[in-house]
């Protein structure tokens, strides 16, 4: 056992060395070691404190271990955890009803990751095509956007323009194509060929593993109306967007697009346990029939307890005004930084990331690291992009402490380019 350690039974170095030796190397994770949490503040097994600016992907949008939330873990977790969908529970209805009012659909279908739920809502569109929209059987096309993220499933990564994603692990999902983001008119020529076989256009509303691309105002919509125009299901993948993360609940919001079928999760559960869900209403959601999709664990009364209070938080806390307000006062300052590699700030809400210009060797993860080693945890999307995500719950003291940090790190780099 080591000693002269805070929190945990192993140092930094040995949690390192033992997922190296034990662990799949399947995720290239920055140097530090994360053993507790709270707010908006993480730190490691020897007491060291940071900023976490990545909020585990926008899962923990309430901040680490929010006191509503693992309570109501906890007292979930001492009356009942798991039932199966094999019977009914008294939790799930609760939530059910709880959600869809929430979000304004009729019917939800629950599962765990989001991974999960993007394959649940593409099962759901190809129902749809064949048993309304009277396309041919094997033969609905779903449309994906270029450089999207929806997850590493097989039929997920036939979707990917993302070489580290799918190279390698071919043969791929038939029925499935690519259109550029942000080009509405891409999507129009599209769909005048081929949209009688087309079941669904598939869309990040803002893509965050790309390097939180925002597209154009009204693009959202003007694929929305195009949907309705060829008689195509509009998908939300609002997995890493919603949940107030762009300063409203949702980011279709922005472009007032209530999608056909919306697709949530990380946030859903406050960073407590993996919860996600698709919505819709009964016209698509009732197109599955009993032993045509489920999932052990989708729905169970854990995650049925926590979603409600990690829905609850993001209401009461109103963290979709602050994330609008502090976000644009992000923007701001991180705006008046000027620095030779300094390229571009861009986001919405708080999610927000930094474009720079690799020079001299240095890149999106030497900057990151920099920040590391001064109390403050983001990482690198591609050689060139900085990804920042704080918590919703952060305090404008807390974010000009932060931006003073990334102003200095860049200072520093100046000196040495």
């Amino acid at each position: 056992m080591s000693t002269n350690l805070k929190y945990g039974n192993i140092s930094s170095r040995e949690a390192i060395e033992l997922e190296e030796k034990y662990g799949a190397h399947n995720y290239h994770p920055l140097p530090v070691v994360i053993a507790k949490g709270e707010g908006v503040f993480v730190w490691d097994p020897e007491g060291n404190r940071y900023y976490d600016f990545l909020s585990a992907y926008s899962a923990v949008n309430q901040g680490h271990c929010h006191p509503k939330i693992i309570q109501a873990l906890i007292d979930q977790a001492k009356v009942l955890t798991l039932t199966s969908r094999a019977f009914y529970n008294n939790k799930l209805g609760e939530y059910e009803k709880y959600i869809t009012d929430y979000f304004g659909y009729d019917m939800v279908l629950p599962m765990n990751s989001g991974a999960e739920a993007v394959e649940t809502a593409m099962k759901l569109a190809r129902k749809w095509a064949y048993d309304v929209k009277g396309v041919t059987p094997d033969e609905a096309i779903l449309i994906f956007a270029e450089n999207n993220f929806h997850g590493r499933t097989i039929s997920i990564i036939t979707a990917s323009s993302d070489p580290d994603c799918f190279e390698g692990f071919g043969p791929f999902t038939p029925g499935i194509t690519r259109v550029p983001y942000d080009d509405a008119d891409a999507l129009k020529e599209y769909l005048e060929k081929n949209g009688k076989n087309v079941a669904a256009f598939i869309v990040e509303p803002i893509q965050g593993e790309a390097g939180v691309v925002v597209p154009k105002d009204g693009y959202l919509k003007e694929c929305y109306n195009l949907c309705k125009e060829h008689n195509v299901l509009f998908i939300a993948d609002e997995i890493q967007s919603g949940l107030a993360r762009t300063g409203k609940l949702l980011a279709c919001d922005y472009d007032n697009v209530r999608p056909d079928v919306l697709i949530l999760g990380k946030a859903l559960s406050g960073g407590v346990l993996p919860v996600s869900a698709v919505l819709a209403d009964k016209d698509i959601m009732l197109l599955i029939k009993p032993g045509q999709h489920g999932s052990t664990y989708g729905g169970f009364p854990l995650a049925c307890a926590v979603a409600v209070a990690s829905l609850q938080v993001i209401k009461e806390e109103k963290l979709a005004d602050r994330a609008a307000e502090l976000g644009e006062y992000f923007r701001l300052e991180l705006g008046k930084i000027k620095h030779p590699m300094l390229k571009l700030i861009r986001g919405k809400g708080l999610l927000n990331a930094i474009v720079i210009e690799p020079k001299n060797g240095f890149e999106a993860w030497d900057v990151c690291m920099r920040l590391k080693e001064k109390g403050l945890l983001c990482k690198p999307t591609h050689r060139h992009i900085i990804r920042l995500a704080p918590p919703l719950i952060i305090t404008k003291e807390q974010l000009d402490e932060c931006v003073q940090i990334i102003k200095t790190v860049f200072d520093e780099l100046e000196s040495e380019i």
